[in-house]
């Protein structure tokens, strides 16, 4: 019995959840999302719960129930509130900035860096050394946090990169004289 897959999901106030067969579509403040569920699950609407139940007693299916319960769960807490990723950018002469629908970063490359930021996703710098990207989607959220993070991942001597908020790098002792 999956610990995750039994518990509902309660739909948050001022989201309109349609479901038909598989596909699951919910509408928010944020934005519209809608996914397709597996085959190996159903989900039912009970007022303002949604339960995902499997459709029998496989290991596909159990294994299935829990991830398709949270994917559910992210589909409607993103619709109603968003998801935000911030990131660090530490180093001399680092920084980064929003122009148009572009992210600029100088990251001590002969050139800046630019990336372009997708549909459905907010990019925004309070500071220059700052990166604050939100969206309704989880996983574009992460995804492209995780690519900007890849154009200069932390270091471990001196810490220099883009970084999580709150990720702990692991610091090296230099040479020894």
């Amino acid at each position: 019995m999956s610990r995750i897959g039994k518990n509902p999901v309660a739909v948050p106030k001022g989201v309109e959840v349609t479901l038909s067969g598989q596909q699951l579509s919910a509408k928010g403040p944020i934005g519209a999302l809608a996914m397709t569920l597996v085959d190996d699950v159903v989900a039912t609407r009970e007022g303002d719960l949604i339960r995902v139940v499997p459709r029998n007693d496989t290991t596909r299916a159990r294994t299935m129930w829990g991830m398709q319960r949270t994917l559910v769960d992210n589909l409607l807490v993103g619709v109603a509130t968003g998801f935000t990723k911030e990131l660090e950018i530490v180093g001399v002469g680092y920084r980064a900035q929003v122009r148009g629908k572009d992210l600029v970063l100088a990251l001590g490359y002969s050139h800046e860096v630019v990336h372009q930021i997708p549909e459905g996703i907010k990019v925004e710098c309070p500071t220059p050394t700052q990166i604050k990207i939100f969206g309704a989607d989880r996983q574009r959220v992460g995804q492209t946090a995780a690519e900007v993070r890849a154009y200069r991942k932390p270091e471990p001597f001196k810490g220099k990169g883009v970084k999580y908020v709150g990720e702990y790098i692991f610091r090296k002792e230099g040479k020894k004289k």
